[in-house]
């Protein structure tokens, strides 16, 4: 009785597979490391694209404002301009306190109707939606019509015509904020903590201010930055409502001393990229989460 020649059986096998499948497995892994090249070099070329079309403008921009004699001219004449401040002041405090009242309205929204009642979701957002279909026209159109009259005839004052402002631009301000504060709700067991903090004998307002703000730190950040980003830079409400906004004042600067102008479109975009950083720096330093537990 005799055993099988094993060199003849590799041989009938290999025969059996053919030509073609001799290698397969260094082929597949060489074509997988060629597609991993090929999709970095895409993405390296899609990053340089948007770096490109991010800075171009800006190095545009740059150029343009040092063309004024003598040089550095337009930024001293901006820096020096008591309006400049001014105006930049009043947005600033106009954005923080749309930050406030948007937080106020927001947060407790947000978090009652993820608790209590999901199926309202899809309505608030679509609520939330509205400020992108509706234009600031039309808005402030209705708010002085609105507003003009007795019995609110807010129009008639300076600090009627404030809240105005504000009110608009908290408005404006709802798709950010509320999408912010809804993923920030989203990432954490609200459900749990809030059972947690009642069986601790927290009210809903310590809940609310103590247990789910802290969590929502970074997001809140994240939609503040958006919602000063529009203030400062919005221009129909503030002009049509007779406010010393900022935007309002760089049109006004347009008109008459387009270097200043482009100096002051830098100036101002490097304050906006100031307080970008300032919010990720405080982001990384609060990552840290609230903890409800008994025992």
């Amino acid at each position: 009785m005799g055993f099988p020649n094993p060199s003849i059986g590799g041989s009938a096998v290999q025969g059996a597979l053919g030509p073609g499948e001799h290698g397969s497995a260094p082929a597949r892994g060489a074509g997988r490391v060629r597609g991993r090249y090929l999709t970095r070099i895409a993405w390296w070329l899609v990053f340089i694209i948007g770096v490109l079309y991010f800075f171009i403008p800006l190095y545009g921009t740059l150029d343009f404002s040092l063309k004024s004699k003598p040089f550095l001219s337009a930024y001293t004449a901006i820096l020096n301009d008591s309006q400049f401040v001014s105006t930049l002041t009043y947005s600033f405090v106009a954005g923080i306190l749309t930050i406030i009242v948007s937080v106020l309205i927001i947060v407790p929204t947000a978090f009652w109707v993820r608790l209590k009642y999901p199926g309202l979701r899809p309505i608030i957002e679509f609520i939330t939606l509205l400020p992108f279909v509706i234009p600031p026209i039309i808005l402030v159109f209705g708010l002085d019509n609105t507003y003009g009259t007795q019995p609110l005839a807010l129009t008639n004052s300076d600090n009627g015509l404030n809240v105005l402002l504000v009110a608009a631009y908290v408005i404006l301000s709802f798709p950010y904020m509320y999408r912010a504060v809804d993923t920030g709700l989203r990432a954490i067991d609200i459900q749990s903590l809030t059972e947690a903090s009642q069986s601790l004998g927290a009210g809903w307002i310590r809940i609310l201010w103590q247990v789910i703000l802290p969590n929502l730190r970074t997001s809140l950040l994240s939609g503040a930055f958006l919602t000063l980003a529009i203030v400062v830079g919005e221009f129909t409400i503030a002009t049509f409502l007779s406010r010393p906004a900022f935007a309002p004042f760089l049109g006004l600067v347009g008109d008459e001393r387009p270097y200043e102008q482009a100096a002051l479109a830098l100036v101002s975009f490097g304050i906006t990229w100031v307080a970008m950083i300032l919010i990720a720096i405080i982001g990384r330093n609060s990552r840290s989460r609230i903890r409800v537990t008994v025992g």
